[in-house]
């Protein structure tokens, strides 16, 4: 353990020193002045972090006379505190002073305790080793939390990674808009060709945030990767998304995961789209003519994952070249301003003259500059050629 003592006393120094060593404490600094405890701690003469990144010093605590000439101890422990680099050093302050005032002030400053002079010996042990706990205990968390964040961010990269990249074909060109609220996404889209002719697209919505939104989210793409495969029709397939999403056991039974999804099949030779809405928002159908109305992609019908012998339906459209079809999932409809019954018609009003006019959907997902991300969000663009 580090101990820097300030003083600009050198018999007090001496003093404290000793009955540091005497305790077991032989790793002990002296500092004579404010000043000198800047530079110790990589700081600029007026307590101020230097341009770049300063050294991080290994001190562990530091023990700050409050009455020292030009700067005093509690303009050190303001500078300390200012600083990211050090405001997890515990002080403790050393005063002759009996002004609870000034005490007040010492703590405000964000010293964690003080010991007055004459220092009692058994009394400043027993507040360093308190103060060398907590130390300790913020070094631990701090710790814990750097880990969290290596491993938050790999999991972040790998969900990522599991993303399709944009697909453009002869007959079709698929792509997406994708921004998480937090570094961890419940949202989800695919895509896969299925043959020559037919392309399966889902987009889905798992319950919460974070981590166990975004692990159950990993575990539905595996499932839909086969599934798309395997079942290809879109009841065949939202069956068995239900069936193993049902199968995932956890330790809360309180706790049930689930999510909505809206899966489609577009088969350009037969010029047709079907899909099956399970709880979803409705995806958007925009004519190629400009006075065709546009259509929903609807069907209301229940979330995937809470019953078992879900009905799922199937919707049948026609498309034909120059169509679009828009899905996503809620997140955009809390960065709609306006009643909350109203935000759907709202934005299938304004994705489809996003649409027509410049054919790029990208400001519709950007939220107000700034601000907080409510939700995930996704957009998925499919273009009929």
């Amino acid at each position: 353990m580090r101990i820097v003592v300030v003083d600009d006393n050198a018999m007090n120094i001496t003093v404290v020193q000793e009955m540091l060593k005497r305790a077991g404490y032989w790793d002990v600094r002296a500092a004579s002045s404010g000043m000198e405890l800047f530079s110790m701690m990589g700081l600029e003469e007026d307590g101020t972090e230097p341009e770049g990144s300063g050294h991080t010093p290994d001190v562990d605590l530091i023990l700050l006379d409050m009455m020292m000439p030009r700067i005093d101890g509690i303009a050190a422990c303001q500078a300390i505190q200012a600083s990211e680099r050090l405001r997890d050093i515990p002080v403790i302050m050393v005063t002759a002073i009996g002004d609870s005032k000034k005490l007040a002030e010492a703590l405000d400053a964000g010293a964690i305790d003080y010991v007055t002079k004459p220092i009692n010996r058994i009394e400043l042990l027993a507040r360093i080793r308190v103060a060398l706990r907590l130390k300790q205990e913020k070094d631990w968390h701090k710790e814990r939390d750097r880990r969290i964040r290596e491993e938050l961010q790999l999991a972040k990269e790998v969900q990522s990674a599991a993303l399709p990249s944009k697909l453009d074909e002869k007959g079709i060109v698929i792509d997406a808009i994708y921004q998480p609220s937090e570094e961890l996404s419940g949202d989800l889209y695919a895509w896969n060709r299925i043959d020559d002719n037919r392309y399966g697209i889902a987009v889905i919505d798992a319950m919460g945030h974070g981590i166990s939104s975004s692990l159950v989210c990993m575990f539905i793409a595996s499932v839909l990767r086969d599934a798309m495969v395997t079942k290809v029709e879109p009841v065949r397939v939202m069956e068995e998304l239900n069936r193993r999403a049902l199968q995932l056991e956890f330790a809360d039974q309180l706790i049930q995961y689930y999510f909505t999804a809206l899966y489609l099949v577009v088969d350009l030779g037969r010029g047709t789209v079907e899909y099956v809405n399970a709880g979803h928002p409705p995806g958007l159908l925009v004519r190629a003519g400009a006075d065709e109305p546009v259509e929903q992609l609807s069907g209301g019908g229940m979330a995937v994952g809470l019953f078992e012998d879900v009905p799922f339906t199937k919707q049948v459209l026609k498309v034909r070249e120059g169509d679009q079809l828009l899905l996503f999932t809620d997140g955009l409809l809390e960065l709609v301003t306006g009643p909350e019954e109203n935000r759907l018609d709202l934005l299938m009003e304004r994705m489809a003259g996003a649409v027509r006019q410049s054919g790029s959907l990208q400001e519709l997902i950007q939220g107000e500059p700034g601000q907080p991300r409510p939700d995930d969000c996704c957009l998925v663009q499919i273009s009929i050629r």
